[in-house]
């Protein structure tokens, strides 16, 4: 497995320019984790995983609380697929934020260090893509869930 992922330079892309590289690397390929579960991707997603918040006190908007375009989240989305295809990758149950518990649909996948991708089960080896991010702040917490499988 290429553990040397390809960064991208978010600088080098229009905000549109970048959502065309998402749907076309992801929305319109079928992508496999490397235990054979397909993950969907849609373009909805974009803005969950490449956005953050200009503000962790205040958020600007109750309901869409993203509120920039994260170059850091940026550089690492052709991480995604070579993280969901890695089999080192720590794979650990995902948590529910809203019920405040592990949700076993939920798998995080663990790649170089701290980078997470969270995908849910939706069927017989068939899942969604939540989210992907550095999670430098939370990786230790990620990492005391239980192991998937």
């Amino acid at each position: 497995m290429n553990l040397e992922y390809k960064q991208i330079i978010a600088h080098n892309y229009s905000e549109e320019e970048l959502r065309e590289l998402w749907r076309t690397e992801y929305c319109q390929k079928e992508i496999y984790t490397f235990d054979d579960i397909r993950v969907k991707f849609f373009d909805s997603n974009f803005d969950h995983a490449f956005y953050e918040s200009s503000s962790r006190k205040q958020r600007p908007n109750r309901h869409k609380y993203k509120d920039i375009l994260s170059p850091r989240r940026v550089s690492r989305m052709l991480w995604i697929k070579d993280v969901l295809a890695d089999p080192t990758a720590d794979l650990r149950v995902g948590y529910d934020n809203k019920k405040r518990a592990l949700n076993p649909k939920k798998r995080v996948a663990i790649s170089k260090g701290d980078y997470v991708v969270i995908i849910e089960m939706t069927g017989e080896k068939k899942a969604a893509f939540v989210t992907a991010f550095v999670a430098d702040n939370s990786i230790e917490k990620i990492k005391q869930n239980p192991h998937w499988g």
